[in-house]
């Protein structure tokens, strides 16, 4: 039961955290950062103050679909931020650089996490379809073998979300420090990118506390099973 609210928190929650992302994006998004510069410009500067000539700054479809791609080593803006002068553009973009810093200085969280990304993608494809078969063979009274596996997929899911933590706090903050000192974020401007960074960084949380709620939901089962 105590399992259940928890799931049931974290639904909400992330209902939460999303709506007061959009917003804050929203709002921030009217207002433009110091430097009057595009989002895709703020990208190519960070990555240029950083030494980095490799990664290139492209711009992509949808709403916050931002991200930085180490295999291609892309930038990757929405189109509410690549042409955007806005602060929360600036805050988005130097995030986004954050990553590519991170890939450059080999920062050993994004390298763990990327190097489990093969696993981890195995594991999202296959784990659904062994839960479901686990969770059938326990209510057939065949045993709860396929449900520990799954379990185990399970868990390098989990796993990947919580890596995932440190690598997009840490991504924050270099992107934080570079606008403050850029002058691309003045002293009115600098709260509000630290406040929007600070909501999508509470995305990855939930994410992380709802697959944990998850996986020690299946691991109640498969126990309750062998008891």
């Amino acid at each position: 039961m105590s399992i259940w609210i928890i799931m049931i928190a974290v639904m909400f929650l992330s209902m939460f955290v999303q709506n007061s992302l959009n917003s804050r994006f929203h709002k921030y998004s009217r207002i433009p950062n110091s430097a009057r510069m595009t989002g895709a410009d703020v990208a190519r500067k960070m990555l240029r103050d950083h030494g980095i000539y490799d990664v290139e700054v492209v711009s992509v479809r949808g709403m916050l679909t931002d991200h930085y791609n180490p295999v291609t080593k892309t930038v990757n803006l929405s189109e509410g931020v690549y042409n955007q002068t806005s602060i929360a553009a600036a805050a988005v973009a130097a995030h986004e650089c954050g990553h590519a810093v991170q890939h450059a200085v080999g920062y050993a969280p994004l390298k763990f996490r990327s190097a489990i990304v093969p696993v981890v993608s195995f594991c999202s494809n296959a784990v659904s379809w062994v839960l479901l078969l686990g969770v059938l063979m326990i209510s057939l009274g065949a045993g709860s073998t396929f449900l520990w596996l799954g379990i185990g997929l399970f868990a390098m899911t989990t796993l990947f979300s919580v890596v995932t933590l440190p690598v997009e706090i840490n991504a924050s903050a270099r992107a934080v420090k570079w606008l403050d000192a850029s002058g691309i974020a003045d002293d009115q401007t600098k709260p509000m990118a630290v406040d929007a960074l600070k909501w999508a960084a509470c995305t990855y949380v939930i994410a992380a506390v709802g697959s944990i709620a998850t996986l020690l939901y299946y691991v109640s089962i498969a126990s309750s099973s062998d008891n």
